[in-house]
């Protein structure tokens, strides 16, 4: 998550927005639109009844793609990329870590065709994926007038969509946790905690501001204490601690810490000694961006001893993922094209999604996580704009609205 990201000038992607307002409405025409649409109030039914479950063989895949980040004019290879990754790995399960959309939608229409074009490679396929928010999430709430809430109950409109309401009076939106069954259906066999890592810092705290220090966002203290209290309950519950997985959208300050195996060192030679120490592997490509406040999340998933990894996005061109203290801390790099990345002609060469195997049968379940890279799948890497107008929304494959 860098502050140097590209200008996008008038582009193709400016020209379908400006110019191309004939084939806007096509769509629109041919998309059977709900009346609450310019509100934002799609309510769905809970999915209660939607589980996750061990296949019979007892295996398990995860796919997480991070900072799809564009608006309804996605760039089309950001899908491509998408659909080839689940073509390929066939995920029982999808996680869109945060940054899913971005400024440029003007309006709630537009905002829901931007959800659309992410949602889409999942519900196609018939997979169940849920979301978290990152800091970009919101930057057209102040032209569309959806905020966070407002868009998770869009998300949870879909058929395969998993996230619910989140749980009240602690700070985010949508913060919950996903219990995946085993192959029997008879016990909790993994669990994922799926908690918004927030937007900004505020500008000041007790009269201080936080010029000198990153201005991103941290997880607070009532989401920590969460996280610990859920855990615990869910080892009373089924009588042994829970392996899981946490996906948050802005890093830890463990992440760089275990970079360069220090608080305060930055050498090659503090580096060199990480990769020994924590057998760190990928890349690293800018400074990590943190909030200014350490949040002690990593205090409590050490304590607590369940969590096997945690894994965020955030910073596009990092890819790295290392064994800190035995808790996997990693990166699941960039899938949206439309943002920055890379310098100059190499600018796409990192885009993919992060896979994860988990098997019930070993103890820890969680038995690798890699990299696939959209070079993997032939998408052109070209350093350019191919930004397309926006697909229909069908919504009678959504779930049943009720009024509330």
């Amino acid at each position: 998550m860098s502050n140097h990201e590209l200008q996008k000038g008038l582009d193709r992607r400016s020209f379908i927005k400006i110019g191309g307002m004939s084939t806007l409405a096509l769509t629109l025409g041919s998309a059977v639109l709900p009346a609450d649409l310019f509100t934002g109030k799609a309510h769905a039914e809970l999915n209660d009844d939607v589980k996750l479950q061990f296949n019979p063989d007892g295996k398990f895949k995860i796919v997480q793609f991070n900072d799809t980040q564009d608006d309804e004019n996605i760039d089309r290879r950001t899908v491509e990329l998408m659909e080839k990754v689940l073509d390929t790995e066939k995920p029982d399960f999808v996680v869109l870590n945060g940054d899913n959309i971005t400024g440029g939608c003007d309006t709630p229409i537009e905002m829901k065709q931007a959800i659309n074009n992410v949602a889409q490679p999942m519900e196609q396929r018939g997979i169940k994926w849920a979301i978290t928010y990152g800091n970009h999430d919101e930057d057209s709430t102040p032209k569309s007038g959806l905020n966070e809430e407002d868009m998770l109950e869009i998300y949870m409109s879909y058929k395969y969509n998993m996230n619910k309401p989140g749980v009240k009076d602690i700070t985010g939106t949508g913060n919950m946790n996903l219990l995946i069954k085993n192959s029997k259906g008879t016990d909790a066999a993994f669990n994922l905690w799926l908690l918004d890592s927030g937007r900004y810092a505020p500008n000041t705290i007790a009269g201080q501001d936080f010029h000198g220090y990153p201005t991103w966002d941290w997880l607070r203290f009532n989401q920590v204490s969460w996280y610990y209290e859920t855990s615990k309950k869910l080892e009373q519950q089924w009588g042994h601690k829970v392996p899981s997985l946490v996906f948050i959208h802005i890093p830890l300050w463990e992440h760089r810490y275990m970079w360069f195996a220090s608080v305060d060192g930055r050498s090659d030679q503090h580096h060199a000694n990480a990769v020994n120490k924590h057998t760190i592997v990928g890349e690293r490509n800018e400074d990590e961006c943190p909030g200014p406040i350490n949040s002690g999340m990593f205090t409590a998933m050490l304590e607590r001893g369940d969590v096997k990894g945690v894994f965020c996005g955030h910073d596009h061109v990092n890819t790295y993922m290392g064994n800190y203290y035995g808790i996997l801390l990693g990166y699941a790099g960039n899938t949206g094209f439309g943002t920055y990345g890379l310098p100059g002609a190499n600018r796409n060469r990192l885009r993919g999604a992060r896979v994860f195997n988990l098997d019930e049968n070993t103890a820890d379940v969680l038995v690798e996580t890699h990299m696939v890279f959209a070079k993997d799948f032939g998408i052109d890497l070209t350093a350019n704009d191919q930004s397309i107008a926006p697909a229909p929304i069908d919504e009678s494959k959504k779930k049943e609205k009720v009024i509330k």
